[in-house]
């Protein structure tokens, strides 16, 4: 096998990808290895639910591909959000989970065991993720010994915060961690990294082209998931016309399903925008790409712009930032305001009839972080 450094300095894609540009030192474990790594040909690493997550898991992908340079490396995901890897370097093969059914679960499960996996890697911890890590037959498999099926893994690793010896960890670090106590280096902690496809850089080329925006954007992503992780509305027509006002345009990002949110924006703002409101998941991705800057809530949009090197500014309501930050070498900044009952579940506010953490957060602030990362 060759040496982590041979790797590193023989491929161009490789470079440029650490947290940290740990040149003069290769990226250690954090513990011994927990069986003959020479014997390993396939790993799958499980990781089931959003955008987030999965963008999340590419450090662990790009940190397995760098030490097991000629091993298959799988990854097991729900199958909306699988695109997102569309053309992903570090990936050999995507298995998707159509739903949660014992039907689909079987037979996803019998297609993990005929790979015949050395090694599995349980980076989710949930029922569904523990039954088919378990179903898959593998030799070694792997999660935490705080999961609530931890019996059904041979190994089971103390927590994050113990292996990097620290109180709080980032999900890229839990996960890098599951990894490192195997063996595998990840002490650089990579940053997040997407492709883009031939494809989607293509489609979105056209559709900026036809919108008359050949020149630099902001991408603004102005929704989420819960109440809890929405700036207003009216906030985000605010920085659309603080960004025209700098010289630039902004696009904005949807799904067709959020149509008020658009309809919104356009009777609050006095400066123009475009909106996307039907990409798929590479669109957005080769989307995003282009922007100078992503300005945006909370969510699985702002991941991949980071992951896609995009300066960024985010807007944090109930959500535990050391966990679910920008993870990225470069700029970026998170700005919230601090309430004693964040983080919380962030499903509904439990203490206001709104949810203040977000809903506090001022147009000025925002702003300001956004024409820092500019800068930077």
């Amino acid at each position: 096998m060759n040496s982590l450094r041979e790797i590193l300095e023989s491929s161009p894609q490789l470079r440029g990808l650490t947290m940290h540009g740990l040149r003069n030192e290769e990226p250690q474990p954090l513990g011994p290895p927990q069986w003959d790594w020479k014997q390993v040909e396939r790993v799958l690493v499980v990781r089931l639910r959003s955008i987030g997550d999965t963008v999340l898991t590419t450090p662990s992908l790009f940190a397995l591909k760098r030490f097991l340079p000629n091993a298959k490396v799988d990854i097991l995901l729900d199958d909306w959000v699988a695109p997102v890897l569309d053309g992903f370097e570090y990936v050999d093969n995507v298995i998707t989970l159509k739903s949660s059914s014992t039907r689909t679960r079987a037979g996803v499960a019998k297609v993990l065991r005929n790979a015949q996996y050395d090694v599995v890697y349980n980076l989710h911890g949930g029922t569904t993720a523990t039954f088919l890590t378990r179903a898959s037959g593998a030799k070694h498999r792997v999660g935490y010994a705080a999961y609530q099926y931890a019996r059904l893994h041979q190994h089971l690793a103390p927590s994050a915060s113990t292996l990097w010896g620290k109180d709080k960890t980032h999900s890229v670090e839990q996960q890098l961690a599951l990894l490192g106590w195997t063996g595998v280096p990840v002490s650089d902690r990579p940053a997040t990294h997407l492709f883009v496809t031939n494809a989607a850089a293509a489609s979105i080329s056209a559709r900026l082209e036809s919108a008359q925006l050949a020149h630099a954007f902001v991408l603004v992503h102005p929704s989420a998931a819960f109440d809890t992780k929405q700036w207003a509305t009216e906030k985000f027509a605010r920085i659309i016309e603080a960004v025209a006002e700098r010289g630039l345009r902004s696009v904005v990002i949807t799904t067709e399903n959020e149509k008020a949110v658009v309809e919104t924006l356009l009777s609050e703002s006095k400066a123009p925008f475009t909106c996307f409101a039907d990409l798929s998941l590479p669109e957005v991705t080769a989307l995003a790409s282009r922007a100078r800057l992503f300005i945006g809530n909370d969510s699985g949009i702002a991941h991949i712009a980071s992951a896609v090197k995009v300066p960024s500014v985010v807007i944090f309501g109930s959500s535990n930032v050391d966990h679910w930050r920008p993870w990225t070498s470069v700029a970026a900044e998170v700005v919230r305001e601090e309430l004693e009952c964040q983080p919380c579940h962030g499903y509904f506010c439990e203490k206001f009839e709104r949810p203040e953490c977000i809903a506090q957060v001022p147009v000025e602030r925002v702003m300001a972080a956004l024409d820092r990362v500019s800068r930077a």
